[in-house]
């Protein structure tokens, strides 16, 4: 874990650091955050006065217990709004039906292929939540046990999330695009009690086998003690599939006959609200695990904060619930916040690659919240698809996932915002619970490719490897100097691995695990990963996952992978492959994408495979990553070379290029 040298001047050159856009002047006059002199005043006021500030806050809460302390802070462990009581459902919806707003739309949803469309106002959304929440309680799931979700994007994603919430019990969304063994490897992490999943999907007019998929993970050699109890099926697209017995049954089966008024429980502030799972450099998957009160609040306030939240807007935040942006942005930050949120089921190219902006111009959302890798891929598809849309909708702009090239900044700005949108480019983290750093549009100027400041609350620091504060304009390691509400607890059954991953390399500090500069004006850049962990179209992968993947192939003798600049999705998986025997060929490289499709899922598939007799090591063997991603890259290998063990293997992995 190096930090980069002389990283200011280049990616200073890269960024166009002096390029400055000001803030909106619509923005400016009505925004909860109208000036860089109310910024400053309520960051210094959060910094000066940690307990004072959130408690303030922690008002808009519904309590059903006060809490007695703000916050305990023994590093590594934080424990917010102690021995209060709150529900992460009642705040997203009981609470805005108390305040007049039940008739409220709530959530709009538009599904593939042929366009449906549904939407809730806020009373009818929590009727759902509460016949399901009851249906849940009815089966035996118990507060604190683990549900696992694997669905498509479709309201009934959102209503169970809720529902779970609304009981206390643990959710566990999964990403409809991964694999059996990837379900069962987290159910067996979680000792899930119950699998939520659907018949299938829509994914570009094809049925994804949602169901069938759960049924292999439940049948897993690898993992063959399964918790799961209960295994809930949504009837989505009508595709045959296997009930259980006894096991398995109908979504509408469970909420027959249920209340449409379920009362949620008090959850103590620190009670596990889900856990997400997500990539690690040691290749098991960390269950991050976030809490009730601290992450509800920091998920609505940032919500409010970054994207100006007015009663009238409409939120479109493209991202599936599998992640940690549909959780804090799609579903608690924004029905929080008491926002109308859009949803939609399909993927941005199909029945055509203008699908986006043709739901925009139907549908009117005001705010538009989606990927850089996105961004490139509209850009690649070319204007005749956006040429003649109404997408006058729109007043905000956001990019997540990842850090957004300026070329496709100012594309975004120009083309989408039609140059009076401000955009806000957020820097965040599963771990973190929701936003960190990001302009606020009625007061940052914006610099193409910066995520700017810090929000409120946020004390960021950029150390060198000994955890030293570096000087303005100098590379090296992000960390955090004070807790805040959103914050990892912890990470699910492995209490070692949390202190480990987080808060040993910088002692009393939290370590994000990314690059970062502050230019002149003291915005932060961020440079990237300092570990083994890559970024594909704003997804971290695990390079010893897909590693591992390929090594359990029958042919594979060992495996390395590395990233490559791509331009749609920033980051491609490239692997370099030795065989325990045969001839490397076309077939071999399919049968191995295909490999790596049903180890891990569809994400993680090689875009480059690369076979070689031997890789480069050092003496004490370790495989030499980092001239692998020059090689991948086309660059000449760059740094100190002198540990390596073999010359004559960079000319080898040369000349099989």
């Amino acid at each position: 874990m190096a930090v980069p040298e002389k990283a200011a001047g280049r990616v200073a050159s890269v960024m166009q650091e002096d390029r400055v856009f000001p803030p909106s002047a619509e923005f400016s006059k009505g925004a909860r955050i109208g000036s860089l002199a109310d910024y400053k005043k309520i960051y210094d006021e959060a910094a000066s006065d940690i307990e004072g500030f959130w408690h303030s806050r922690a008002q808009d809460l519904p309590w059903m217990k006060p809490y007695s302390k703000v916050l305990d802070w023994q590093p590594p462990v934080a424990k917010w709004f102690v021995d209060g009581h709150t529900n992460a459902s009642a705040a997203c919806l009981d609470q805005h039906i108390a305040a007049g707003k039940g008739d409220k739309i709530a959530m709009v949803w538009v599904g593939e292929p042929t366009g449906e469309r549904r939407e809730f106002t806020y009373r009818q959304l929590h009727a759902e939540v509460c016949r399901f929440a009851a249906g849940l309680e009815k089966l035996g799931v118990k507060p604190g046990e683990v549900v696992s979700i694997y669905m498509p994007m479709t309201p009934e994603l959102v209503i169970a999330m809720l529902a779970c919430a609304r009981i206390g019990a643990v959710h566990s969304v999964i990403f409809g695009g991964f694999s059996s063994e990837a379900i069962a490897d987290r159910n067996q992490d979680a000792k899930a009690v119950a699998v939520i999943t659907s018949d299938g999907g829509w994914r570009r007019g094809a049925q994804l086998p949602l169901k069938k998929n759960v049924d292999d993970a439940l049948k897993s050699k690898a993992h063959p003690a399964t918790t799961v109890k209960h295994v809930i099926v949504l009837k989505r697209t009508g595709q045959a599939v296997d009930m259980v017995p006894g096991r398995d049954l109908w979504w509408h089966d469970v909420v027959a006959g249920m209340p449409a008024d379920h009362p949620p429980a008090a959850m103590d502030s620190e009670a596990p609200l889900f856990i997400l799972y997500t990539s690690g450099s040691t290749g098991k998957p960390k269950g991050i695990k976030h809490t009730t009160a601290g992450y509800i609040l920091w998920a609505k306030t940032t919500s409010e904060w970054v994207f100006d939240l007015r009663e009238e807007d409409l939120f479109w935040c493209t991202a599936d619930c599998g992640w940690i942006t549909g959780h804090s942005y799609v579903t608690y930050g924004p029905l929080a916040a008491g926002a109308s949120i859009l949803i939609y089921e399909g993927a941005p190219n199909a029945p055509h690659e203008g699908r986006f902006w043709e739901i925009i111009e139907q549908e009117k959302p005001t705010i538009f919240y989606t990927a850089p890798t996105a961004i490139r891929s509209f850009m690649k598809w070319g204007m005749q698809h956006i040429e003649g849309r109404d997408l006058s909708s729109l007043r905000l702009l956001g990019t997540v996932g990842e850090g957004i090239n300026p070329e496709a900044w100012v594309w975004y700005h120009e083309v989408i915002g039609g140059k009076r949108c401000p955009i806000v480019d957020t820097w965040w983290q599963t771990e973190t619970g929701g936003i960190m750093m990001s302009p606020l549009p009625g007061c940052t100027p914006t610099k193409p490719g910066s995520c700017t400041l810090p929000l409120p609350g946020v004390c960021p620091e950029i150390v060198d490897a000994a955890g030293d504060a570096v000087e303005q304009g100098e590379g090296g390691w992000l960390v955090m100097t004070k807790p805040w509400p959103g914050m990892l607890r912890g990470i699910w059954g492995d209490d070692e691995r949390f202190q480990e991953t987080y808060w040993s390399r910088v002692p009393g500090k939290y370590l994000a695990g990314d690059n970062a500069r502050q230019d002149k004006d003291g915005y932060y850049w961020i440079m990237g990963r300092i570990d083994d962990v890559l970024n594909v179209a704003g997804h971290r992968l695990s390079t010893i996952e897909i590693e591992s993947a390929l090594v359990s192939h029958p042919d594979v003798a060992e495996a390395a992978a590395v990233g490559r600049p791509h331009d749609v999705k920033g980051e491609a998986v490239a692997v370099f492959v030795t065989l325990k025997s045969g001839e490397p060929n076309d077939a071999l490289k399919d049968a191995l994408r295909k490999h790596v499709r049903q180890q891990i899922g569809a994400l993680a598939v090689p875009d480059d495979i690369h076979f070689s007799a031997t890789l480069p090591k050092t003496r004490s063997g370790k495989i030499m990553r980092r001239l692998l991603r020059d090689i991948a890259a086309g660059r000449e290998t760059v740094g100190d070379t002198t540990t390596i063990e073999d010359y004559t293997v960079l000319a080898k992995l040369r000349d099989d290029e």
